[in-house]
């Protein structure tokens, strides 16, 4: 078990860490997207307000598509997003029936008047929120990967708690400027602290995305994978266009009959062949006061207006698989629970860091030269750890100097990201791991004092106007920046003191040297 635990946790430590990182940051998705597009207000429409806006603007520009999809605003966001799927071409055979089209692009539009939105280009929280499961890889292999390094955290936890028989009296342990043993009481404690948040967010997470890694049985029993979500949730199969023109009804009582129907306000509306007389509106509610994130689904006629469905009562394993992903997203958590699960996350994160660093301390040998390994896990410890920040801090500051009219400017944040990452990580190959530690952690605060810095230069919604006009969004961004900023200062003047060997004790050997 011990070995079990070190190595597995050890090889997808680095991984493992930007998971948890950035996923701990999308806590905060729809408010970080908010604060990247600083030209826009704050949202004033009602949900059927904005729907009905989005049809109408719909209506005049893309009526001959065969889907709309309307993520309707809400507390947290500020537009109605919507993409939509074409026509198929009839000169074109789709050699996989079944098949879902490709989408067209996205578009944000004011939720009040349905008109498109002029504001910078950007991708947002959901940048870090994709990366949290897909490490910016080609469909599927960042998720493959994601699996299986999510895979290797289970078995850590696991085989940790086996290992670790003082688990509960060592939690109250932390012996600071002890080297080998500081590490070892850090890493308890940040792991028991969360131990029920770490194990349910590790297996929620890999239960969200169990149908890629075991698709066997419902390719096996259904023709089609549409088929299968077609019974396990009580949809009713999609009608095919009349070819006879309808005018839509008028989506924003049906939103709000749907909000009364489902005890929730609406989140999602698709509307299939708008324009035709066997159109239908799918309306879904926002999960946001239960854990079941799979609500069900109001259906309508969209030539009559008329009720074709409602949601029947889910079965134990419909109702499961909802509660896995809401307790993995948490979209039900107000602002205050929002935050706990935020802090815990950096739990996460700290519990492989220091996993991590623990590894190393265990190896390091006084007089004796690093070996090779030892040498690269250092390496990649330094790049991950201290780099990651750096890319995360580039990005944001990255949405306020480049130009917002840009062409292209939201590839150019991912971009700078990762250049930003990639370029830490070969400057510390330059300096000696000891001052390579405190060059980074210095460098990632200087980015964050930068980004309130940039925000107040560039915009009209810097920390000061942003407090007299009682936007605290902005406000609590700019402090949460100023805060990190702050953290990693005082890991560069940490990390910049010299260390302190500490002659460990045998229960602390026998634990790390695996």
């Amino acid at each position: 078990m011990a070995w079990i635990h070190g190595w597995l946790g050890m090889l997808a430590g680095w991984i493992l860490f930007a998971m948890f990182l950035t996923g701990t940051a999308s806590y905060f998705r729809p408010e970080i997207t908010r604060w990247m597009q600083p030209e826009l207000p704050m949202n004033s429409a009602s949900a059927a307000d904005a729907a009905q806006a989005a049809v109408a603007g719909l209506s005049r520009t893309n009526g001959g598509d065969q889907q709309w999809f309307i993520m309707l605003p809400d507390d947290r966001t500020a537009t109605t997003r919507v993409f939509t799927i074409p026509q198929p071409d009839a000169t074109v055979k789709d050699a996989t029936p079944g098949k879902r089209r490709k989408r067209g692009g996205e578009l944000e539009l004011d939720p009040a008047t349905g008109a498109p939105i002029h504001a910078r280009e950007t991708r947002g929280g959901e940048h870090f929120y994709r990366f949290h499961f897909q490490l910016q890889l080609p469909h599927p292999w960042g998720r493959w990967l994601a699996g299986i390094c999510g895979m290797f955290m289970l078995a850590a936890i696991v085989s940790g708690v086996v290992t670790h028989k003082r688990i509960f009296v060592d939690f109250f342990t932390l012996r600071w400027n002890k080297g080998q043993r500081s590490w070892l009481d850090a890493h308890n404690v940040s792991a028991v602290l969360a131990l029920p948040y770490h194990a349910v967010i590790t297996y929620t997470g890999l239960m969200t995305l169990v149908l890629m890694y075991l698709p066997y049985p419902i390719a096996i029993n259904y023709k089609q994978p549409l088929d299968f979500g077609r019974e396990a949730y009580g949809l009713p199969v999609d009608a095919e266009a009349s070819g006879r023109a309808a005018p839509l009804v008028r989506i924003a009582p049906l939103v709000r009959d749907a909000a009364a129907r489902l005890g929730a306000p609406v989140a999602r509306v698709v509307v299939r062949n708008p324009g035709d007389t066997a159109a239908t509106v799918a309306i879904t509610p926002a999960a946001v006061s239960a854990l079941n994130a799979r609500t069900g689904t109001v259906v309508y006629s969209g030539a009559t207006g008329a009720l074709l469905h409602t949601p029947s009562r889910s079965g134990a394993a419909v109702s499961t698989v909802g509660v896995m992903l809401g307790l993995h997203v948490a979209h039900f958590a107000a602002p205050g629970l929002r935050w706990v699960l935020f802090l815990l996350g950096l739990t996460g994160a700290a519990m492989v860091g220091t996993g991590l660093l623990l590894w190393t301390a265990a190896r390091r040998r006084p007089g004796a030269p690093p070996f090779f390994g030892l040498r690269l896990v250092e390496r990649l410890n330094i790049a991950a750890i201290a780099g990651l920040p750096i890319g995360m801090g580039a990005y944001l500051l990255a949405n306020r100097l480049i130009p917002a009219e840009a062409i292209g400017r939201a590839d150019a944040e991912v971009s700078a990201m990762f250049y930003a990452w990639g370029a830490a990580a070969l400057l510390q190959l330059l300096r000696p791991a000891r001052q390579a530690w405190p060059l980074l952690f210095a460098t990632g605060a200087a980015i964050f004092v930068a980004i309130p810095v940039a925000n107040a230069v560039t915009t009209t919604r810097g920390l000061i106007p942003s407090w007299q006009a009682g936007d605290w969004l902005f406000v609590g961004f700019d402090l949460a920046m100023l805060v990190t900023a702050a953290l990693l200062g005082a890991a560069a003047w940490r990390a910049s003191r010299p260390p302190r060997v500490a002659r460990a004790s045998r229960h602390t050997r026998e634990m790390v040297h695996v």
